[in-house]
């Protein structure tokens, strides 16, 4: 009988903090994943659009509110990612499987070789931006504040909720599921979906993980063109709620220089490279399928391809930054 009663307290208290979720998680996560899927990962990481100044402090801000990493360790880690995925150097590398790409990364020592890559990624061009400095500089404070001090006192004083459920809802509830949610981009959209873009990579289409982390599940088609502001080759919104509100913020001027392929780019690659799931696909195959391949260029590099670009030793980064932030 005390075993029954205690966990019917226990339901009867995750039933409540559900509840209070719904008036204030929902908001709260919106703003914190637009942070890390507009801010972090498509302007700062891929510069695949400009941002005036209160733009890039709105997703800071927002950004903060998600609770992950410092935005400079953020976008190294995704850089290497990106450049090295699916070999050592990948920071959550899906090929030593599901629970190591999705969260055990975070729980052990980097290998060798992620540090040794990371090393070599030019940060130059997030140091530069004030806002990325004022971050780094703040990062507890800010992490705190717009993570769990905010998203609690709020309800507890906007519309009496009760302490015990703000706790539970926003510091417990809404922070363990914005985390999984941003980790599923890793684990399970390198795993499981089609690849209608090119089938001789890990990342896959992924429609669940789209839904839940506003649109950065289409993730063969960013794979492939990491430079697309829409990370997806969508015409409409659906399931990609990032691009919609940087598409209403580009209406307004506060961002612009959208960067995306053309159709016949697109159009030349999933005929050539796909797995034949694309909706317009001839359904071309492949004899190298399980190779791995650079990924489609920025075309802006291409036009200085002849140019070395400076990679900067990680510990010169660090040291860089804090000299930086010191000024």
């Amino acid at each position: 009988m005390k075993t029954t009663f205690i966990v019917k307290r226990i339901l009867n208290t995750l039933s409540w903090a559900i509840v209070a979720a719904s008036r204030s998680t929902f908001l709260i996560g919106i703003l914190g994943g637009f942070g890390v899927t507009g801010g972090a990962h498509r302007l700062w990481t891929h510069r695949s659009f400009k941002a005036n100044l209160p733009l890039r402090i709105i997703l800071m801000l927002c950004f903060s509110a998600a609770g992950q990493n410092s935005l400079y360790d953020w976008v190294r880690d995704h850089r290497v990612h990106h450049k090295y995925s699916e070999t050592d150097a990948d920071p959550h590398n899906s090929n030593r499987g599901f629970f190591f790409s999705h969260v055990g990364w975070l729980m052990m020592y980097k290998h060798p070789e992620v540090l040794r890559r990371g090393r070599q990624i030019d940060m130059k061009d997030v140091l530069d931006d004030p806002v990325v400095l004022f971050h780094e500089k703040y990062f507890i404070p800010l992490k705190i504040l717009c993570c769990f001090l905010l998203p609690t006192i709020v309800p507890i004083y906007g519309w009496g909720e009760e302490v015990k459920y703000a706790l539970i809802s926003q510091c417990v509830f809404r922070y363990i599921c914005s985390l999984n949610f941003t980790w599923s981009v890793n684990s399970a959209a390198h795993m499981w979906g089609n690849r209608p873009y090119d089938k001789r990579i890990n990342p896959t289409e992924n429609v669940y993980v789209s839904v839940i982390a506003l649109g950065e599940g289409w993730h063969n088609y960013h794979h492939v063109f990491p430079w697309d502001y829409k990370a997806a080759e969508l015409g409409k919104y659906s399931f990609n709620y990032t691009t919609m509100f940087l598409d209403a913020f580009n209406k307004i001027g506060w961002c612009w220089d959208m960067k995306q392929p053309s159709k016949e780019l697109i159009q030349r690659t999933y005929e050539k490279y796909g797995d034949g799931s694309h909706a317009l696909s001839h359904g071309v195959t492949l004899t190298d399928a399980n190779s791995h391949i650079p990924e489609v260029p920025d075309p802006e590099l291409e036009v200085n391809s002849n140019i070395d670009l400076i990679k900067l030793d990680e510990n010169e980064n660090v040291s860089k930054k804090i000299c930086t932030l010191r000024d």
